[in-house]
């Protein structure tokens, strides 16, 4: 049986975007993930600078995939499309997909994102179970999603299946260091998974993604560590917990675990590409 779709924290923030909060639209009203810093030292904790943060994360993963005019790409676990949004900004003759297992954020993505140009699509369905041709893209993401997929292994592969040869793949991931993966896959299952930020799988190291893109026929030929450059995403969520209430003390919990991590090392925040052989 499938696990039911439990997503408190989008729960909390369309409530949020619902009810006009500014600091939350304007942070979160596009991109929802961290942020990415090229000088960590002048993040300012605003919502402007992080929602500038979060468009330059944005533009990370998809630099990793090597995008150009002309091309198909599918973003899975798309979110509120910002992704798409960046990509229908920055390039010409596109057909851009966008797909997520939950209604709702497709929803707000079709919603609120006209497109500039290019061919949109928003799509339902679960990133594991791509409802796509074989060879149908020239580059897949997933950005900062794919720990709440119900497999790594099955989502490579069914990248790996709807990519062009030669096409490539890009995502984000919070990255354990291999002592750390233990503990990792002990916060993984319940009470924690009940937690504000649902289920999240955060144990799977570089030697993993390795494996995975053996076993899958796909090659790693790109690992970017940039924690050091996402760490003002902490001091940005403390100072919007002053201007906006989160519900319940697990998001406080959960969050304060993935910062000290961070910082110490013990939890990587990774770019990774991958290109499917010609």
């Amino acid at each position: 049986m499938p696990r039911p779709l439990r997503l408190p924290y989008f729960d909390a923030l369309l409530k949020l975007l619902t009810e006009n909060q500014a600091a939350i639209v304007q942070a979160f009203g596009r991109h929802v993930h961290w942020g990415y810093w090229p000088d960590p030292s002048e993040a300012d904790h605003s919502p402007e600078d992080f929602a500038r943060a979060a468009e330059a994360l944005t533009r990370m993963v998809t630099g990793a995939a090597n995008i150009a005019d002309g091309q198909t790409v599918l973003d899975a676990g798309c979110g509120f499309g910002g992704a798409v949004m960046s990509l229908d900004e920055r390039f010409l003759k596109m057909n851009l997909v966008g797909l997520n297992i939950d209604g709702r954020q497709l929803a707000r993505a079709r919603d609120r994102h006209p497109t500039r140009g290019n061919t949109l699509n928003w799509v339902q369905s679960n990133a594991c179970e791509l409802p796509f041709a074989d060879q149908s893209f020239d580059a897949v993401l997933a950005v900062e999603c794919i720990f709440h997929f119900p497999s790594r292994e099955r989502f490579l592969a069914e990248a790996f299946r709807v990519l062009k040869p030669g096409g490539r793949l890009a995502l984000s991931d919070f990255v354990p260091i291999p002592g750390m993966r233990p503990l990792m896959r002990l916060a993984a299952g319940w009470p924690t998974n009940r937690g504000f930020y649902g289920r999240c799988e955060l144990h799977s190291t570089l030697r993993d993604y390795r494996r995975l893109a053996t076993d899958t026929g796909i090659l790693l030929d790109l690992i970017q560590d940039i924690t050091p450059h996402t760490l003002p995403t902490y001091d940005f969520i403390r100072a919007l917990t002053k201007q906006v209430a989160i519900p319940g003390p697990s998001a406080l919990l959960e969050t304060l675990f993935a910062e000290y991590a961070s910082r110490l090392g013990l939890l990587r925040y990774c770019v990774l590409g991958f290109t499917k052989p010609a």
